[in-house]
This record gives C-alpha cells, sequence and structure tokens, in this order.
C-alpha cells in the first residue's frame, strides 16, 4: 500500500504521514497558501492564507518575521482546516504539527513552538478580518474578546498578488532576495487607512 501523498505546484509529492525535508518548497507554500480562501471560503470576497500571514508577519519585530511569515505554512499541504473541525480531529493536529516541524527544519527556525507575539499577532489578524471579510457574522468569538482589530482596512489581493509578495517577502527575511527592492508595507499586506 503506498502512501498517502499531496501533489504540489512544482509537482512535488509530499506525504502527509512521512513528511520529507527535500519535499518542502518555498514556492509551493506561497502557492498553495495564496489559492487557499480563509474562514473555509466563508468570507465576502477571496481573501488567501497568504495575505493572512503577511498581514501576521507585518505586526511583528524583525526577528520574528520569517516564524510570522510561515505560522501558517503546513495548510499549504494539508489546507486549512476551520478551527471548529480541527477541534473534533485530535489526529489533524498531530500531522499538522509534524508538517511543521519538517517546514522549520527546512528553513532553520522553530515553527511547532511560535513566539507569543506571533500568537497575539495572529489574533490581531483574525479581529481585522472578521469586523472587514465576514460582516454577517455578528457574534461574539470569545478569543477575541479582548483584541483590538487594526485601525487599517483589509483590501483583499488577487491570489497571484498575494503569492507575490509571499515571495518577495521571504526573499527578504532569508537574505535570498537582496536585489529586492524594499515594499511598502500597504502593498505587500493590503491593508489601507
Amino acid at each position: 500500500m503506498s502512501l498517502p501523498y499531496v501533489s504540489t505546484y512544482l509537482g512535488n509529492q509530499f506525504y502527509l504521514n512521512d513528511p520529507s525535508i527535500n519535499d518542502v518548497a518555498i514556492e509551493d507554500i506561497a502557492h498553495g497558501l495564496a489559492f487557499q480562501c480563509r474562514f473555509n471560503g466563508q468570507t465576502q470576497s477571496f481573501y488567501s492564507v497568504a495575505q493572512h500571514s503577511l498581514i501576521v508577519m507585518s505586526l511583528v519585530e524583525e526577528k520574528q518575521r520569517l516564524a510570522a511569515l510561515l505560522h501558517d505554512a503546513a495548510e499549504a499541504y494539508l489546507g486549512d482546516m476551520v478551527k471548529p473541525l480541527k477541534q473534533l480531529f485530535p489526529e489533524f493536529s498531530q500531522i499538522e504539527s509534524k508538517v511543521m516541524a519538517i517546514i522549520g527544519q527546512r528553513f532553520g527556525i522553530n515553527l511547532t513552538r511560535l513566539h507569543p507575539t506571533i500568537k497575539q499577532a495572529d489574533l490581531i489578524a483574525l479581529a481585522t478580518e472578521k469586523r472587514d471579510l465576514m460582516p454577517y457574522s455578528t457574534e461574539p468569538w470569545s478569543y477575541l474578546a479582548s483584541v483590538d482589530p487594526l485601525s487599517e482596512l483589509i483590501i483583499p489581493m488577487e491570489p497571484f498578488a498575494a503569492k507575490s509578495a509571499f515571495l518577495e517577502a521571504f526573499a527578504r527575511l532569508t537574505n535570498e532576495g537582496q536585489a529586492v527592492p524594499h515594499i511598502a508595507a500597504a502593498k505587500i499586506t493590503g491593508l489601507t487607512s
């Protein structure tokens, strides 16, 4: 019996139960996240996990930015499972942790224990997303009770724009793109005041 795998944008085979560092590619991650809509697609317009990651990255200090950019990277291979469904499948969280560990190993960072500032930035992004992208979701979310959204509004990016911004941010953070000029935060994140 063959192991289950996900075919990636670049044609790689990513084995879910036995992920290999050699099968992790930043373009597969950027592409997968850019073409996945947050909140299971229940938003007023398409809004990608890649753009969410860019916003989280923009809210933390420089030394935490790469981990913030990649904090949802496993979703490129596993999908963006909504929180209520994830709670029903604890084994999924174990697989997700294993995938995050391999991705972290590939890029030389710890993605299994995120810094508290990344977790807080994730909540700020979530509160902003709820306000700007889910206008009919008026019920309070308990884990956002003490979290204020950003003052800026989210302007959803097209998938290829989000992918490009994600790859540019990654290149800048890893010094793989020293020729990449500084890009204004509004262009990278899709936030506007």
